[in-house]
């Protein structure tokens, strides 16, 4: 069977339901482990393991792949845990019963599976836990491992984000994937296929032009989560007169990153004119005495406006996945 697309879960258990079938894994297991499931006669889904069991013996069941996946050292590449193929089934007769909700099903296959390729173990079910894959990054990682973890995340969903990158690394995933981009001023690469309209509510400040690359960073994420980012960069406190004149957007935002270094003051200031969350990033930019992001990130940390959240140290990213999270959570159900 073709590979398990974990961003369709919800939609193969609705098909389940409608056209009266199942899902038919099948299942490998290492011959010196016990399986974990009584398969002439399975557990309720409702029931705790067996406390003889152990931890190790309820994770053993994997599912096989494809040939082609049979890269790492679980069978095939596929590894879940705690279901197998007769409790895979008994749930979605459950779910077909009515007596186990499409919610509750949901929530059990959030464990599973992902793919190992040797070197890393990818996890296609981020999505499922979190909404949004798993992020790649890229500093420590050479240009082909970057590209082969890209390649297979790909496969498996709409979205890709690579931070902390360089060209080099950028050349090895666009022969591979072609339509993918990359961002000089972020240091990311992205590839979007979702093309999803965005949602206004981010608003990405940076104090200084050399600020630039970590507000990149965060605005780039931000957007590839479905944000739009409203950037307003170089307006730190030493020229206060260039922020006060955006007041109107900066309360119309959401959530607001803002990104200094030096003593790091802007969020203070961002944080008293606006009702939304703003979320602090101390960058390294500065003289000596700024410690490396550690005297702005001193200066956030006892920001004396309320509602401001810090992050560590020229993490944009970060940065921009809250802001892109919250601006998600605060939108109006239609």
């Amino acid at each position: 069977m073709p590979p398990f697309r974990t961003d369709l879960v919800g939609t193969e258990l609705k098909l389940c339901l409608k056209q009266r079938r199942v899902l038919n894994a099948k299942i490998v297991r290492p011959s010196n482990v016990r399986s974990p499931i009584n398969q002439t006669n399975p557990r309720p889904l409702n029931t705790k393991p067996p406390q003889t069991q152990s931890k190790n013996e309820i994770q053993s069941a994997t599912v096989s792949a494809t040939p082609e996946q049979s890269n790492g050292p679980y069978n095939g590449g596929w590894k879940e845990s705690p279901i197998d193929e007769a409790r895979l089934k008994e749930m979605l007769e459950a779910v077909q019963r009515g007596s186990t909700t499409i919610d509750e099903a949901l929530a059990r296959l959030r464990d599973l599976p992902y793919e190992d390729i040797g070197f890393a173990a990818v996890d296609h079910h981020r999505t499922l836990r979190t909404g949004f894959p798993e992020v790649i990054f890229g500093q420590g990682k050479t240009p082909e491992q970057v590209a082969s973890i890209a390649e297979r995340l790909a496969a498996q969903g709409d979205r890709v984000l690579v931070t902390r990158t360089n060209v080099e690394a950028y050349h090895a995933v666009k022969e591979r994937l072609p339509d993918a981009i990359y961002h000089t001023d972020a240091r990311a690469i992205t590839l979007d296929r979702a093309r999803e309209p965005k949602r206004p509510g981010v608003v990405v400040c940076c104090a200084g032009t050399s600020d630039v690359p970590v507000a990149e960073e965060a605005a780039v994420t931000a957007e590839l989560m479905g944000s739009a980012a409203d950037r307003m960069y170089d307006v730190g406190v030493a020229g206060i007169h260039r922020l006060l004149d955006k007041t109107d957007r900066l309360r119309a935002a959401k959530a607001l990153v803002v990104v200094a270094g030096m003593e790091g003051a802007l969020p203070s200031v961002v944080g008293g004119l606006v009702a939304a969350p703003v979320i602090a990033v101390p960058t390294s930019i500065g003289y000596g005495a700024s410690f490396g992001g550690l005297a702005p990130l001193l200066a956030m940390l006892n920001a004396c406006a309320a509602g401001v959240s810090v992050v560590n140290i020229d993490n944009g990213f970060g940065a921009g996945y809250l802001a892109a999270v919250i601006n998600r959570q605060s939108a109006v159900p239609e």
